[in-house]
Parts: C-alpha cells; sequence; structure tokens
C-alpha cells in the first residue's frame, strides 16, 4: 500500500511520460498533414497531378497504414516501449523527409534539370512526370505509414506501464488530443513553410520534429521501476493494481492469457459489428482530412497559404476538438441516468452522433446560396463539415469501447486489429473513389442538381459521407441488437 505517513512527496513523471506521447502524437498528424496542405497550391503544378494522382496516394496510405497496423502491436512488445517507439518515430521521420527527395528523383528519371523545367513539360514528358513522381511519393508514403502504425501502439503500452487502471483512460485522452491539436495547428505553420521556403522544406522541418522528440524520449524514459525521476510513493501508486484481492487477480490474469487466434475471430458477430462500424466511417474521416484544403480551392478558390485559408482549417480542427471531447461523456450520462449497461448507453450514444454528419449534406447547397459572400460563403460549408468531423471522433471513441464491452481483454487487440484493416480498406475505396470522380466531373463538366463540374463530385461524394454513420449503425444493431458478451 502507499505509504501516506511518509514526509517525502509523491513525484509526477507518469505526466511526463504523458506530455511526451502527447507531443509524438501531435507530430504523427503533422507529418501526414503536409501533404495534404500543400499538392495542390505547390505539388500538383509541378508535377503535373490531377485528383486521380492524389486519390492514388491517399488511398495507398490508408491501407498500407492499416496492414501496418496489424504488425505494429508485436512489434512493440517485442522490442519493448523505449525502443519500439524510437524505431517507429525514426522511420516515419525518415519517411516525412524523404517526401522533399521525390523532385530530385522525378528530375533525374526524367533527364530534367530544375523545377522550371518539370513545370514547363507538356504532352508525353507531363505524363511521364506525373507517373514518376506518383511513384516517388508512394515509396515515401510507405515508409510514414510504416512508422506511423506504431505510434498509438507503443503509446498505450507506455499508458499502460505509467499509469494504474483507474487513470489509464484519463491519460489515454490527453495524448489522444494530439491528433486534433497537430490537425489544428498544420494549416498554421504548414502552408507559410510552403510559400516561403518551398514545399520540400515544409517535408522537411515538419519531419525534423520527430528527431528533437527521439532526443528526448532517450534521455527521459524508462520502465516506472528503473527510472531515477520516479520515487518509491510515485512507483507504489503506478502498481497499486498489484495490491487487488488474490481472486480479482486470478480472475485478470486468467482473462488475459485467454488469447483469440486470427481466424477464430471472425466466427463472432461482434466481431464483424465493428468492422462495419469501421469500414463505413473511418473514410469519412480521413477524405476531410484529405480533402478539404483541395475542396477550398476548387470551390472557392482559397489557398491553404493565405490568411482565410489557414483561418477556416484551424476553425475547422478547433470545433472538432472541443465537441468531440464533449460528445464522448453521453455514454456516461445515459449510464448513471438510466442504468443502461455500457454496450446499450454507446449504441444509443453513436445513434445521436450518426445523425449529426447529415448537416454536411448542406455544406454544398448552402455554400451556392450564400454565393453573393464570394470567397467567404466557404465559412457555411466548413461548418458544417466541422460538425460533421466532430460526430466522427464522438462515434469513433465510443466505437472502439464496444470492443472492450464484448470482448475479453486477451482479444481486444486482434479485433482492434481487424476493424482497423476494414477502416483502411473503405478509406482506400473512398479516396481513390473520390479522387476519380474528380477528375471525371472536371473532364465532362458534369452536373447535379445545380452543380456543375468538380463541385459536383464534391457533392456526391458529402452525400455520401453523411449517411454513412446512418448505415453503419445500422449494420452493428442488426450484427448485436442486443448486450452480448464474448466468453470463450
Amino acid at each position: 500500500m502507499i505509504n501516506l505517513t511518509s514526509n517525502q512527496k509523491m513525484t509526477s513523471f507518469r505526466w511526463v511520460v504523458v506530455t511526451l506521447l502527447f507531443a509524438a502524437t501531435t507530430i504523427n498528424y503533422l507529418d501526414r498533414q503536409v501533404l495534404s496542405l500543400t499538392w495542390d497550391e505547390f505539388i500538383k503544378p509541378e508535377f503535373h497531378w490531377d485528383e486521380s494522382h492524389y486519390g492514388t496516394i491517399t488511398s495507398f496510405f490508408s491501407i498500407f497504414y492499416a496492414i501496418c497496423m496489424l504488425f505494429a502491436g508485436r512489434f512493440v512488445e517485442w522490442m519493448g516501449t523505449k525502443k519500439g517507439f524510437l524505431w517507429a518515430i525514426g522511420v516515419w521521420s525518415v519517411g516525412a523527409c524523404l517526401h522533399a527527395a521525390c523532385g530530385l528523383v522525378t528530375e533525374a528519371y526524367v533527364g530534367l534539370e530544375s523545377k522550371a523545367e518539370l513545370t514547363a513539360a507538356v504532352g508525353d514528358m507531363a505524363v511521364l512526370i506525373a507517373t514518376v513522381s506518383m511513384w516517388s511519393f508512394l515509396v515515401a508514403r510507405a515508409i510514414l505509414a510504416l512508422g506511423e502504425a506504431a505510434n498509438f501502439p507503443a503509446a498505450i503500452k507506455a499508458t499502460a506501464e505509467y499509469f494504474p487502471k483507474k487513470d489509464r483512460a484519463y491519460a489515454t485522452s490527453i495524448f489522444n488530443a494530439g491528433a486534433s491539436i497537430g490537425a489544428l495547428f498544420s494549416p498554421l505553420l504548414i502552408p507559410p513553410i510552403a510559400a516561403h521556403f518551398g514545399w520540400e522544406m515544409a517535408f522537411i522541418l515538419i519531419g525534423a520534429l520527430g528527431f528533437i522528440w527521439m532526443a528526448f524520449w532517450v534521455f527521459l524514459y524508462d520502465k516506472p521501476v528503473k527510472s531515477k525521476r520516479v520515487n518509491a510513493i510515485e512507483l507504489e501508486y503506478i502498481e497499486q493494481d498489484k495490491h487487488e484481492n488474490i481472486a480479482m487477480q486470478q480472475e485478470v490474469v486468467g482473462e488475459e492469457e485467454k488469447k483469440i487466434p486470427f481466424l477464430d475471430a471472425f466466427k463472432y458477430k461482434q466481431t464483424w459489428a465493428f468492422v462495419a462500424g469501421k469500414f463505413m466511417t473511418d473514410g469519412v474521416w480521413w477524405f476531410f482530412l484529405f480533402w478539404t484544403p483541395s475542396y477550398l480551392n476548387t470551390q472557392f478558390q482559397i489557398k491553404t497559404s493565405e490568411g482565410l485559408g489557414m483561418a477556416l482549417i484551424f476553425t475547422l480542427y478547433a470545433i472538432v476538438t472541443v465537441l468531440s471531447i464533449l460528445g464522448g461523456k453521453l455514454p456516461t450520462i445515459f449510464i448513471n441516468r438510466s442504468g443502461q449497461n455500457p454496450y446499450a448507453a454507446r449504441m444509443r450514444a453513436m445513434l445521436i452522433f450518426a445523425f449529426f454528419p447529415l448537416a454536411v449534406l448542406f455544406a454544398q447547397p448552402l455554400g451556392m446560396k450564400f454565393a453573393e459572400l464570394g470567397r467567404n460563403a466557404a465559412w457555411i460549408p466548413v461548418l458544417l463539415i466541422s460538425i460533421g468531423c466532430s460526430a466522427h471522433q464522438a462515434w469513433s471513441a465510443n466505437l472502439f469501447s464496444t470492443i472492450g464491452d464484448m470482448f475479453p481483454r486477451g482479444a481486444i487487440a486482434t479485433v482492434t486489429g481487424i476493424g482497423g484493416m476494414a477502416g483502411g480498406i473503405g478509406s482506400m475505396i473512398l479516396q481513390k473513389s473520390a479522387g476519380n470522380l474528380f477528375v471525371y466531373a472536371g473532364e465532362t463538366n458534369m452536373t447535379l442538381l445545380g452543380f456543375e463540374g468538380k463541385p459536383a463530385g464534391y457533392f456526391i461524394i458529402f452525400c455520401v459521407c453523411a449517411v454513412a454513420y446512418l448505415i453503419g449503425w445500422t449494420i452493428m444493431k442488426a450484427l448485436v441488437p442486443k448486450y452480448k458478451p464474448i466468453v470463450f
């Protein structure tokens, strides 16, 4: 037990660890956002890309990231938290910086000597430049995805090492906030760097943040029992779960030892319910993350390097950060007030969240109706998109929690990996379909409900995103209508 009579004060090094994890997650999202905030304004003209090339790159990143997540957890377990995280952020930082070399690789392959010559190329040479540069970015993107996939498994493992069970959810919510903060500040950092120093420096400078983080991690992190910065009282607090009664210890150990074979996980409807939820909705989040800057430029001629563009993206993710945290409390309110089991409360909350993305249906119509506002009309779709994205984050937090409601702890990692793969596949399909649709709509000047060209394509994708959550919830409810935990 913790010695409360000691005059020694408890150290708080565990919160330093959470700060490091928060910083790593923030860097994670900054690195993956550099491309989405630079491709349309800076990269596309140089390499003669269209939305199809960008759609291929984003869809590939989605599926490769998902595949890597299946193995990232085992890698971190094998290497240990300290070394595993170092390898992860080291690999993804190298991948982030390698994006800057794609122009040099393309120049060398096609036999041109400068950025100006790449931009001025026409005909077959322009097609060759687009193809070679796209494949160069795919390689860099693969290395980025390989490293980034281990961020969350390593962060969750570090949290488990430094916090007792009762504090882990709170600690996790803190470092997970780095995802929203990274997306929040990326429009304030990345476009100005690209505008003043070139898009290559945006990848290099943001990618270099990971190497700086590694120095702090090497110097500061160690397991609590070995750390010189954790005194005996804090160590006792961290390890307080060891003092649970023997019966509970035996129950927990027994549960943790029950591992589920990978293929056996597919036998349960609960697995397929989680898969359906991830497949239908993950791509929506990634679509808005990857395509919103391009949408603003296409629809409203607003570049991310100008003040209005930065303000729009910043506002979008500021709203998402605040509302998603508030939305995550809804199931707890249902449980406290009605006494519902956690699964029923979560499904009830998720149904409510599933209606909010319908706001995206009105993004294009209202943006067009208030066209007399000029470029300021972009605020209307951005605010509506922010509602949908906020609902996604609240939905996603509860969707992950349904695994713990249904499965023993020994199966959670396996089912999470399967769902992550499903989400990656769904995202890959949506990103690639969107890119091809935008190219087709632009080339044919497609018309739909008053929209012409690429805006018509965006309207179609927005409609898909708006209804995805209700479809996903309906499938989940049909597969698992009532709370039914798995026992094996």
